[in-house]
């Protein structure tokens, strides 16, 4: 063993007590390791790539002599299990790229991996030697891991899945296989992650969509493009309403805009020469480029240029749900959450200087109110900083991003720096929502533009009659709708708050003979705007009750011969219980006040 070869506990921890999520990364990393060497030992001829900790678990991509499947999974877990309960040390050895190279001469990836590092730089590899220092398996890496097998618990881990990913996420580089996997510190954790798995697969936006009818995707058509269904189409027109109508309360106005525009527009503002690969190709019209629109923001600025403007004229607050197109990769396109097409709930302001503070500090309180509508009420800022390569006066991003720190701490919000996150043409402010289930959704983002007034050389003429530039700001609240109702979709589980439930209330008759009531009553609650349907089908009460709740409609009126001699429903709720007490009923009149009432005030329980 050379001078370079000297076998040494680790020493990033040793000694140290890690905190709860380090002491977890760190098992995680060790565990990913222990799985590469039980699928070495199992499938001989493996080549090894690469195998990080990751966000509750951990991964290894592997070429493999076979393809594997699900039913290889458990025979990988026991080889796993003998391993840590061998008790095997991991030793850390820094070599030079010639030990490196050497010791990795029939390990194609990991050679790659060691020729593209700097020159001068500390190569590590890391060790499971057996009790007496006999190495059993190797790898490069930085490490830390634990110092022993015997500190992490046999039965606190689980492979959880394959698939396939291409060597450094290079689509021309060859497709390697990618073995996930969770681990925990003890068994009683692996279970609760589990079940919070399994309560993540029935709110599954994509299977509840199905569920409920509510949207579609169809791959021979086109991926990535959402096909809303009645019921989605009428949750959609119910959220739209009320966008509509709290953007005229707080000052705004809503534009509408083209679908395609000049290439010239986007060699203006800049995207053709940073986001041409997300943009669709151009098509020709009259002998000149069209660009089907990305983002709405080029058109609002035409529609501000249209005509001179006046410090009078100022703030503008214009919003627009305006659908754009961006190319997504077929590999990363996800349900209504990764799309190729999709509706952003975009607003532009413009305004003075002395006007920034105040905007800022508005559209902050606005958002904040929409979401806490919705029943999002843990809600953090990241407030993004300058990054390194950027466009602008130091002196407006120093007074943009005290104007956004300002807003965030007036709405006591609780707020981390996202040091360098900021576009190259302004600071922002993200919003990340905190779901039912305790997951971090990135939504609203107000961000600063001093790219654009610029480019398309945007004027007004203040008080002393001298032309200035406007201070612009991009906001999407909601981020886009349809991003935004497969959050919602999770969040509720598929069981909305009744102003937005596609279906509101079902009249169930006990038998036909009552079906004629069941069709009076649902004609009423209908000319008062209520979403409701009469099952008139055959079958049995049960049987109908049941298939009312699987639609998750909050409100069933059951009716017979008792309500419909004194104009009556019975209401069942969705989660089995009843309004009023059990051999209670209420007027028609009196339900139709009740749910108009919760319609009204948006109120999020039954």
């Amino acid at each position: 063993m050379s001078d370079s070869q000297v076998r040494q506990p680790d020493q990033k921890l040793s000694g140290e007590n890690p905190g709860a999520g380090q002491r977890l990364a760190l098992i995680r990393h060790s565990v990913s390791h222990i799985m590469a060497q039980a699928v070495t030992t199992i499938f001989s001829g493996t080549k090894v790539a690469i195998g990080p900790s990751i966000e509750n678990g951990f991964y290894y991509d592997f070429l493999l002599p076979r393809p594997i499947t699900a039913e290889d999974l458990p025979v990988i877990e026991e080889e796993m299990k003998r391993i840590i309960n061998s008790r095997q040390d991991f030793a850390r050895l820094t070599l030079t790229r010639e030990e490196a190279l050497a010791r990795f001469e029939d390990e194609p990836f990991k050679r790659e991996l060691i020729n593209d590092l700097p020159q001068g730089e500390e190569i590590a590899i890391y060790e499971n030697c057996d009790a007496e220092g006999k190495v059993l398996w190797a790898d490069l890496c930085r490490g830390p891991h634990v110092q022993n097998t015997r500190e992490i618990n046999s039965s606190a881990f689980r492979l959880m899945s394959i698939a396939g990913a291409y060597w450094r996420g290079d689509e021309n580089r060859q497709m390697l296989t990618r073995i996930y996997g969770t681990a925990w510190e003890t068994p009683k954790d692996l279970k609760a992650y589990l079940a919070f798995l399994e309560e993540i697969e029935k709110r599954d936006h994509r299977r509840l969509g199905k569920e409920l009818d509510l949207y579609s995707i169809h791959e021979e058509a086109g991926a990535g493009l959402i096909y809303w269904h009645p019921n989605g189409g009428r949750m959609r027109v119910a959220v739209e309403d009320f966008w509509r109508k709290e953007h005229y309360r707080n000052g705004y106005e809503i534009l509408y805009t083209p679908h395609i525009g000049k290439s010239w527009l986007w060699e203006t503002s800049g995207h053709l020469g940073f986001y041409k690969s997300n943009m669709y190709s151009p098509m020709e019209i009259d002998k000149q480029d069209y660009i089907i629109k990305p983002m709405n923001c080029p058109f609002h600025i035409l529609i501000y240029k249209n005509k001179g403007r006046s410090y009078r004229d100022l703030p503008l607050r214009w919003a627009e749900l305006g659908t754009v197109y961006r190319y997504e990769r077929s590999g990363v396109l996800h349900g209504l959450l990764r799309v190729r097409g999709f509706t952003q709930d975009d607003a532009h302001i413009f305004c003075t200087p002395e006007q920034m503070e105040g905007e800022i500090r508005e559209v902050l309180r606005f958002s904040l109110y929409i979401w806490k509508v919705f029943g999002f009420k843990d809600i953090k800022a990241y407030l993004a900083t300058r990054p390194g390569e950027s466009v602008g006066e130091q002196s407006r991003w120093d007074a943009a991003l005290e104007s956004l720190r300002k807003a965030v701490e007036a709405e006591n919000l609780p707020y981390d720096i996202d040091e360098g996150g900021g576009a190259f043409y302004g600071p922002k402010i993200d919003l990340k929502i905190k779901d039912a289930l305790g997951r971090d959704w990135q939504m609203t983002t107000i961000q600063f533009d001093f790219n654009e007034p610029e480019r398309f050389d945007m004027s007004y003429v203040d008080a002393d009659g001298r032309h200035k530039r406007p201070y612009m700001v991009h906001r999407a609240l909601l981020g886009s709708l349809e991003r935004f109702f497969g959050v919602l979709i999770e969040h509720f589980g598929g069981a909305f708050p009744i102003w937005i439930a596609p279906e509101q209330a079902a009249v169930i008759p006990v038998a036909d003979s009552f079906n004629d009531y069941a069709r009076k009553v649902a004609a009423e609650l209908k000319s008062r705007d209520i979403r409701v349907s009469a099952e008139l089908d055959d079958g049995r009460l049960n049987a109908k009750i049941r298939e009312c709740q699987n639609r998750k409609i909050p409100y069933m009126l059951v009716v017979g011969q008792r309500e419909a001699d004194s104009g009556t429903v019975s209401v069942r709720l969705r989660d089995g219980g009843q309004l009023g007490s059990n051999d209670s009923a209420m007027k028609i009149e009196e339900f139709a006040g009740y749910v108009e009432k919760k319609i009204r005030t948006r109120d999020l329980e039954l």
